[in-house]
């Protein structure tokens, strides 16, 4: 690794929004980079900072095969809950004018289990509670 990469990677460390995978992977590169001794050996390193050996080799190979950007870039699933939420902005709004309207005969006020069943035949896709709570709870 070079002065600059090692500056930088310095630098990327101080910051306060770093996340702690981030972190992780250069205190590994620092331990591991031969120019800047002393160079600690895996398990050495596996239990300075308490990351599993596996880790520090995968840090490693992905440094070696793809360089120092593609090591400290956090890629994101497209599987993730971001990606996937079902409760988007014309679901919450037609979940608010549901909950806000008027109640089904039997029933004094809207439950979630209530609320689940009616959006499911709204929306022809089911929802679940959690979702629904979820949403309720962030608007007042």
């Amino acid at each position: 690794m070079t002065d600059d990469e090692l500056k930088r990677l310095n630098k990327i460390l101080r910051q306060k929004n770093t996340s702690e995978t981030v972190a992780n992977r250069i205190r590994i590169l620092k331990d591991m980079d031969a120019n800047h001794p002393p160079v600690k050996t895996y398990k050495q390193c596996a239990s300075d900072h308490g990351i599993s050996e596996p880790t520090i080799t995968n840090v490693v190979k992905k440094f070696v095969n793809e360089g120092l950007d593609a090591t400290i870039k956090l890629k994101r699933s497209v599987n993730s809950d971001n990606a996937q939420r079902k409760v988007d902005g014309r679901v919450e709004a037609k979940l608010l004018e549901v909950a806000c309207g008027p109640v089904p005969k039997g029933h004094s006020r809207w439950t979630l289990r209530l609320l689940e069943a009616q959006m499911k035949i709204i929306l022809d896709e089911p929802i679940s509670r959690e979702a629904i709570r979820r949403t309720l709870k962030k608007t007042t």
